[in-house]
């Protein structure tokens, strides 16, 4: 699983927790994760011809296992001096290549949004969140609102970057000595919590000075500590350090569990990592949750097996399921390489649990280079380089099975090896896909073929691949502990 867990730093960028830069300034932060500094953020702020354009930027370097990855992100809000939206730009190096997003909202409140990948367009349209602001938006409110100790209110901000609108309370603490790289400075604290209905939540604590500048940040994810610091320029965009962020993405299982592939079913007893804290884990067909009084809960993950017999492609009326077969910015079932692709696959087979195997089998074979070089693919990159690891393993089995009419999401958590980066016994992040199967969800695991998908995998979101589904694992991850694993063989 990796690179998602900087949702965090797009949620940020689009407008919650980061009051935005004064006229003219263009201001320099410096990103640590754990300490270690990983990269940059740039902002600034211009009006011209009664237009706020505020941009903001961020590049990331880790390591993984060894193996250098580099992200960055561009984001652009267009309003009016008033603060009503008038268009954005993202531009996302998450990849192989740039995908880049141009929305414009017209007069009649529609957003119309071009997405390209690759040199391919995609066009959509929806209405603009009611009451949502961007950028200036948010400047304005915040302003009005000030810095007076105690105060909160609550703000739907919308983010470009996942075309989402979040939910935010915002609330006003003292004022507090701040140490910034060396520099202490007396600054106002501003607690921001970020929402996303059924997806949980997400809280960063803020400093700012007295014109409401941030500079300083924190923002716990996935069991991390983010911490974003404005600084010179030069130090900004300064050599970073090396983070190693496959060591903080293993956690140990409470005992050896063996070979878990062929059990019957394994039940996890999870337990909240500190006093307060609060985890949610999905069900579905594959896992049932029981939470316990103490905020901890059993999961037990039984997987289902593919129903013979079905045809595809799907013929329903169920709302959610026939979204689960629609293109999106991160699966294009509707490329001509991967219907292509799908083909090849499914052969001639009319049986919707054999095409889905095929497909699982397919793609194990196909992405030829498996390794971590990649951030975070689109179906349609995997498909053209043939490189990456579990992510990109999963969307393009996503979006094959979505190309031959069979729906299906992303399902990201974590899985059981025996070893791993030279650990034994651990949980690793992962990711998956649940293919629909006539009335169930069919776990598909293209890393893991000929066994696929098993009791080993513990669910913790599930979406299309994109950015905004994941939201609930940033808030999970580094919330809890496996306190005990208790296997059934079954027969």
């Amino acid at each position: 699983m990796k690179l998602r867990y900087y949702l965090g730093i797009w949620l940020l960028l689009a407008g919650g927790g980061f009051p935005k830069a004064a006229l003219g300034q263009t201001e320099y932060f410096a990103l640590f994760m754990e300490g270690r500094k990983v990269g940059h953020a740039i902002r600034s702020r211009a009006v011209t011809d009664r237009k706020v354009t505020s941009a903001e930027g961020v590049s990331i370097q880790l390591s993984r296992a060894g193996v250098a990855v580099s992200i960055g992100t561009m984001e652009t809000c267009i309003e009016t001096t008033d603060g009503e939206p008038l268009g954005f730009e993202v531009a996302q190096d998450l990849g192989i290549a740039t995908t880049k997003m141009v929305g414009i909202v017209n007069e009649r409140g529609m957003v119309n949004v071009t997405t390209t990948t690759m040199g391919v367009e995609r066009k959509s349209e929806f209405a603009w969140p009611s009451g949502a602001v961007m950028a200036e938006g948010l400047r304005l409110l915040e302003l009005k609102q000030g810095l007076r100790e105690g105060t909160s209110y609550t703000v739907k901000v919308f983010s470009p970057a996942i075309l989402q609108t979040l939910e935010t309370e915002i609330r006003i603490g003292p004022k507090q000595n701040i140490d910034l790289l060396g520099r202490v400075v007396a600054l106002t604290e501003v607690t921001t919590t970020y929402g996303m209905p059924g997806a949980g939540v997400i809280v960063s604590t803020s400093y700012v000075d007295e014109e409401l500048r941030v500079q300083k940040d924190i923002l716990p994810i996935a069991g991390m500590q983010m911490e974003i610091i404005a600084c010179a320029k030069e130090f900004a965009l300064g050599e970073n350090d090396v983070f190693e962020f496959i060591d903080k993405m293993v956690f140990p299982s409470p005992a050896p569990l063996g070979d878990v592939r062929s059990v019957k079913s394994v039940s996890y007893h999870l337990s909240p990592l500190s006093k307060g804290s609060s985890f949610t884990i999905p069900s579905g067909d594959n896992q049932s949750v029981r939470r316990l009084r103490d905020g901890g809960a059993i999961v037990a993950v039984k997987p289902v097996a593919a129903p013979r017999g079905v045809r595809f492609p799907y013929r329903g009326r169920d709302r959610e399921i026939l979204e689960s077969m629609e293109p999106t910015r991160f699966l294009q079932s509707d490329s001509r390489g991967i219907k292509e692709l799908s083909r090849r696959a499914v052969g001639s087979t009319k049986d919707a649990g054999e095409a889905v195997k095929r497909i699982e089998s397919f793609v194990g074979e196909y992405i030829t280079e498996k390794g971590f070089s990649v951030g975070y693919a689109s179906a349609a990159e995997v498909a053209a380089s043939r490189v990456g690891d579990c992510t990109e393993h999963a969307v393009l089995v996503a979006a094959m099975c979505r190309a031959v009419g069979i729906p299906a999401r992303i399902v990201s958590g974590i899985v059981y090896t025996e070893g791993f980066a030279e650990r034994e016994d651990v949980f690793v992040g992962h990711a998956w896909v649940e293919a629909y199967v006539d009335d169930r969800w069919v776990g598909l695991d293209a890393t893991r073929a000929p066994y696929g998908y098993g009791p080993g995998h513990i669910a913790l979101a599930i979406g299309s691949g994109n950015p905004e589904d994941f939201f609930n694992l940033l808030g999970t991850l580094g919330r809890f502990k496996i306190d005990k694993a208790v296997v059934n063989k079954g027969r």
